[in-house]
């Protein structure tokens, strides 16, 4: 079983900045993806960006420029830096982490909330 603890959200005014870490413990031989998504009230959890081994990354449209996605494979941690902040980011931000042997494990969600 693989446990990731998500840390470095909270209240931010719009301009603003924050840095999401999200650390993978357990049993964990290989970890494949990496990558964060959000979820606002009433509606689906969306991609935010990930990065797979190899360090290719991928990023929803409204994040490109703004967001920059990051890992530390030595402590299995994945980070999102976070700028140029909108209201419209706020959100439930949840860290995924797809590995090996064979998890699929998300973290507990941490709130984003950029005021205006």
């Amino acid at each position: 079983q693989v446990q990731l603890v998500e840390s470095g959200g909270g209240l931010v005014q719009a301009g603003g900045s924050l840095r999401l870490s999200c650390a993978a413990s357990g049993k964990i031989f290989s970890i494949n993806r990496m990558g964060w998504y959000r979820q606002t009230p009433g509606t689906q959890r969306e991609l935010v960006a990930t990065i797979i081994s190899g360090g290719y990354s991928n990023y929803a449209d409204s994040v490109k420029g703004r967001f920059t996605i990051s890992s530390d494979n030595a402590k299995n941690t994945v980070y999102l830096q976070m700028t140029s902040l909108k209201c419209d980011d706020t959100a439930v931000y949840y860290c995924n982490v797809v590995g090996r042997p064979s998890f699929d494990s998300w973290g507990q969600g941490i709130q984003v909330t950029v005021s205006s």
